[in-house]
């Protein structure tokens, strides 16, 4: 059996709103082994948001347990956190924030740069991730010369260049057409398959076919927790979708 790189244990998430206390996650126990492909789901105000906030360090629980990589992260505080944020996970949102003035290469790098890494190190780790995501081509472009989908590639590449443990992506495909979608999934069942644990947020059920797990949340809890033995491979489906064009 893999080790679980996440661990969480009763966690509890309550936000003051207020003379109320809104309680946005109600005893959260999930297991998540290294090298799954998870996708979270569920309808607004679910708790899936806060989950993956507590997940990639951008918050903390009022209280519960919550160890990544074997590190009790929900004991940190200030820059013990931020640095765990910073070296081991990997974001990737629906709007990409990249630089607008900005080549993709430097907007890779940016990471590197926050972490102190030498020029020439971050510009070789930079290009190589950018020839991971099949962007080697386009390095000088700037986000407005991209497409969509090419900038949702340098945004990935960007999470991948500090080599964290887990990526994160909250709605990567939201923004884009449907071909452009299949591409992104694609690319995340590539790197997944290489290794990369990846956690997904989405609303879409058509992005959920293509992990290996899914877990939906309800009012703070999980409801589900189902793991589909037969993901959807996305490029077979790229491939049929180019058939019938």
């Amino acid at each position: 059996m893999p080790e679980n790189l996440i661990h969480t244990r009763e966690l509890v998430k309550t936000y003051r709103v207020g003379d109320n206390d809104i309680r946005a996650l109600a005893g959260v126990s999930v297991d998540i082994a290294r090298g799954e492909f998870t996708c979270v789901m569920g309808p607004s105000g679910s708790g899936k948001s806060t989950f993956m906030n507590m997940l990639g360090c951008l918050d903390r629980p009022s209280s519960g347990e919550y160890v990544l990589g074997g590190r009790r992260v929900s004991e940190l505080q200030g820059d013990e956190l931020a640095e765990v944020r910073n070296r081991n996970i990997g974001f990737v949102f629906q709007t990409f924030n990249l630089l607008a003035r900005t080549a993709a290469v430097e907007n890779v790098e940016l990471p590197l740069v926050y972490a102190g890494v030498p020029l020439r190190e971050r510009r070789r780790r930079a290009l190589e991730m950018l020839a991971l995501v099949g962007l080697a081509e386009r390095a000088d472009h700037q986000p407005a010369q991209l497409s969509g989908g090419q900038q949702q590639r340098v945004a990935i590449a960007r999470a991948l260049v500090t080599q964290p443990l887990l990526i994160l992506a909250d709605e990567p495909t939201g923004a884009l057409d449907s071909h452009t979608s299949l591409e992104i999934m694609a690319l995340l069942q590539d790197l997944n398959l290489r290794g990369m644990t990846v956690v997904l947020v989405t609303h879409e059920a058509d992005v959920a076919r293509f992990a290996r797990r899914l877990l939906r949340f309800r009012d703070g809890h999980v409801v589900e927790d189902e793991a589909n033995a037969r993901p959807e491979d996305a490029q077979a489906a790229l491939a049929t979708q180019k058939a019938a064009a």
